[in-house]
């Protein structure tokens, strides 16, 4: 039996059972299908959350779009990045399948800003490299509502090019007395059949006055991931680089909140979040080096070469992040119609990589030769090998050809331990103040926010190793007899490495030589910052009747002390910078009822980007011999734009929508990486003018511009006669473009892509909602995409993929609902390329996921 049918009657086995105990705990399911008159309503999960989005939507100030929790606290999705995607002119960036971070409008993930209830929160993951904000670690349980503000006003923090995305936490004030919603689930993964697990409990209790919520969540699986990467030059592949990987990732959260109300209007709270994903990674990957081939041709499509060594890598890594967020404040109104509104604020977020990467090689005969063909799929080359033997003269030649790769014939004595270590720590400290009033026919809203952030830690850069040979530690030990889950065709098999064994010997290994893994670590790849924020607004809503006019500035005041190492040769000299900047962000709404059912807003804003921690670090690697620098750019500039948007929405009974929207936005200082002199004397020493030389970096270009229009429909078939009312449909639809100057190493310009945008978006839902069953088909599809970006203006490029989901629902009672979540069921394959599809760089593929379980709520 093939493991695809073995996997497709599991699925139909758990699916039957699902559906049997429903039957099992509500027979008036089938009387309920039938019956077409006076039938018993329920309110569905997808139809109660629909409402309440688009009536939020409808009454909010600025061009926004939104999803809320259904009456038992969840959305949708139960991830927030996967939930959020679902709006329009969002895409999402997956890291092994899995949902992280969020582009709005096709842009940078950098120019999407979150809060938390209003405070701002910023990203360290990745070294530091970036300020995007990964979803990952949210889980939805803790929200009741998504928000994304893609125009701004002066309330929000002004640091957004294309949105702001506030998640606001669950308020036990919100519900009365004792309730207790919660779900659990168990699942498979179609690639390795790895288990998933999923489990979350939040229960609150109010009195009125009084009020308390705990909660938790817990997701687990395992998976594999297939993996190809390959390089190339002007003859054809450099490489073949075989990789499989086999992960457990973990994202856990535990949190509370205490409520107190003595009187209408007033609110104080405290309430606390902890967040932490773990992903361990075992990865088995071989690098055939063709380039390195002591003979043969080298061709786009196919090769014959003999001697062709073969570079392992393996590790058992670990990953994690970790975030402790906690706000104490009050919500005070006076009775006069004014509000007070003070926040607290506590953020650290801890981000850390360990990956022990072992690596060797074969030498000699035990380099096999190979002959490879790519003319099928490129993506795919069809590797058939052959023993390397000794030819005439002593040089090597092809023998005959062999079924497998001798994974065990790799040199132990030139075995090398590679510790790659980064950890970055950001603590931030937030105070907000807001009051608003209304005079006559205008509301008047100011505020204040001061925000101090530390953030420490290191890139990584890692500088020499440990050599295992003289150590008695053998590489080849470790292969098993446990073949690659793999759907990616090769021409011979692969077995796993036991990468813990490895990893645990090497560890007592390293322990009695006395080795510090740290004393690796390049000291230039450290950095210690301190960035303050100043802030204050005031803004004024004039009522007009059917038109209402918002308008109003914010006024930032941001100041950076930066503090790294440069390492010149071999010499650390710690260099410090400091930067200061005033900016003012007006913007203006426009809002026009143009009857009951249809709006019209138009917005205007100025933003601002500011560069990664990583990015504007003092720290660098300095090569007089060279005249070459490698690290960070503290003259960078903050990316800064100004934009407008409008919508048209239309309002459909029954709680729909059919709405346009465009937007523009011109953009200064674009990042991107490049290679240019440094023109400044921040790298100087005594005597040593380095202005002119070649840093590789961040810089900024200049005239970009990003466009776009939205189209957006929701809507309910409740018109329609019996069970057909149950029918309904999400979608959207984003057509982007744009680009910027890049400078290039010669001095010249050339208009570059913007990291990260498709020109097209597209998400498309088919629910039923109706007799207790709740089922949504999903499917998502975005364009090819710019991944990477060098000086010359060209890059790695993400292909375009689609993802289709399927979720089901069924209401057993007004307690309890059974569920069954079948994800990315069109096995997307995850591909990037250098140029065009036919130099494939990246394939990567996780497979299918399947989750049933039982929701519940009282």
């Amino acid at each position: 039996m093939s493991p695809k049918l073995f996997t497709n009657q599991k699925i139909a086995l758990v699916c039957s059972t699902v559906l049997a105990c429903a039957a099992t705990f509500s027979p008036a399911f089938a009387e309920e299908v039938a019956e077409e008159a006076g039938e018993i309503v329920v309110s569905g999960s997808i139809t109660q959350s629909q409402e309440a989005s688009v009536e939020a939507k409808r009454e909010a100030t600025n061009i926004t779009d939104i999803i809320s929790a259904d009456s038992i606290g969840r959305f949708p999705d139960q991830n927030s990045a996967d939930a959020l995607s679902r709006l329009p002119g969002v895409a999402v960036q997956r890291d092994q399948g899995q949902a992280r971070y969020i582009q709005v409008r096709g842009a940078p993930n950098r120019w999407t800003s979150v809060s938390i209830d209003g405070i701002p929160q910023t990203g360290v993951d990745e070294s530091g490299d970036t300020r995007a904000y990964r979803f990952d670690a949210v889980p939805a349980v803790l929200l009741s509502e998504m928000r994304i503000n893609k125009s701004l006003t002066p309330n929000i923090t002004a640091e957004a090019i294309t949105a702001n995305i506030d998640l606001i936490t669950y308020s036990p004030l919100s519900e009365d007395g004792l309730n207790v919603t919660g779900d659990v689930g168990y699942g498979f993964m179609d690639l390795g059949d790895g288990a998933q697990l999923q489990a979350s409990l939040r229960a609150g209790w109010s009195n009125g006055t009084w009020a308390i919520a705990l909660g938790g969540s817990h997701y687990r699986r395992k998976q594999v991931t297939d993996n190809r990467e390959a390089e190339y030059d002007a003859l054809g592949p450099i490489n073949i680089d075989v990789r499989n990987y086999k992960l457990v990732r973990e994202n856990n959260g535990v949190f509370g909140a205490v409520e107190f109300s003595p009187a209408d209007g007033q609110k104080f709270f405290v309430r606390g979040i902890y967040t932490e994903f773990n992903d361990d990674e075992q990865r088995n990957a071989y690098q055939f080096e063709l380039n390195q081939a002591a003979s043969g041709s080298r061709g786009p499509l196919t090769g014959d070469l003999v001697g062709v060594p073969v570079t392992a890598n393996f590790n058992d890594g670990r990953y994690r992040n970790k975030n402790y967020i906690a706000s104490t404040g009050m919500n005070f109104d006076n009775g006069n119609g004014t509000d007070y509104n003070v926040v607290l604020g506590f953020t650290r977020t801890e981000n850390s990589t360990d990956l022990p990467l072992v690596r060797s090689n074969t030498t000699g005969l035990n380099s096999p030769s190979l002959h490879y063909d790519r003319s099928d799929d490129p993506r795919f080359p069809i590797v058939t090998l052959y023993q390397t033997v000794a030819g005439a003269g002593g040089a090597l030649a092809r023998g005959p050809a062999i079924l497998t790769f001798d994974q065990t014939s790799l040199s132990a004595a030139r075995a090398l331990v590679t510790p790659v270590l980064q950890d970055v720590v950001s603590n931030a400290y937030t105070a907000k103040f807001d009051v608003n009033t209304r005079t006559g026919s205008v509301d008047w809203e100011a505020g204040l926010l001061g925000s101090i952030r530390d953030i420490k830690g290191n890139t990584i850069g890692v500088s020499g190793g440990v050599p295992l040979g003289a150590t008695g530690f053998n590489i080849n030990d470790y292969v098993t007899d446990k073949p690659w889950h793999t759907e990616f065709p090769l021409g011979f098999p692969l077995n796993y490495y036991d990468n813990k064994q490895m990893n645990k010997d090497l560890q007592a290994m390293l322990d009695r030589i006395g080795f510090d893994p740290s004393t690796v670590v390049t000291p230039a790849s450290f950095y210690d910052q301190t960035e303050s924020i100043a802030a204050g607004y005031a803004l004024g809503t004039f009522d007009l009747g059917d038109v209402s006019i918002t308008g109003g500035a914010r006024a930032e005041y941001y100041r950076l002390e930066n503090s790294g190492t440069a390492l010149i040769g071999r010499t650390p000299t710690p260099l410090t910078k400091s930067d200061s900047t005033f900016d003012l962000f007006p913007s203006l709404t426009v809002r026009y009822n143009i009857n009951d059912d249809i709006v019209l807003r138009i917005a205007g804003q100025r933003g601002v980007s500011r560069p990664a921690y990583a990015a504007v670090r003092v720290g660098a690697s300095i090569s007089d011999t060279t005249q070459t620098i490698s690290g960070g750019n503290p003259e960078l500039k903050p990316e800064y734009t100004w934009g407008l948007d409008g919508s048209l929405e239309y309002y459909l009974p029954g709680g729909g929508l059919i709405s346009v929207a465009g937007f523009y936005r011109w953009v200064d200082d674009v990042l991107y990486q490049s290679q240019q002199p440094v023109n400044s004397d921040i790298y100087n020493t005594p005597g040593i003018d380095r202005s002119a030389y070649r840093l590789t970096s961040t810089f900024n270009g200049s005239d970009g511009k990003l466009y776009g229009v939205e189209f957006n429909v929701m809507q309910k078939f409740e018109f329609l006669p019996g069970f057909l009312g149950g029918f309904g449909v999400q979608g959207n639809l984003t057509l982007l473009d744009g680009d910027f100057k890049a400078l290039q190493p010669d001095g010249s310009t050339t208009k570059a892509p913007f990291q990260g945008m498709s020109d097209t978006i597209v998400n498309a839902s088919l629910f039923y909602e109706k007799y207790g069953i709740s089922a949504m088909v999903s499917y998502q599809w975005r364009s090819d995409y710019l991944d990477t970006l060098g000086g010359l203006g060209s890059g790695e490029h993400r292909e375009a993929y689609d993802n289709l989901d399927v979720s089901l629902r069924y209401a057993i009672n007004d307690n309890f609902t059974v569920f069954a979540d079948l994800a990315n069921l069109t096995n997307a394959i995850y591909s990037a390329y250098e140029d065009t599809p036919a130099t494939p760089t990246e394939v990567e593929q996780i497979g299918a996921r399947y989750m049933f379980g039982i929701r519940f709520g009282f």
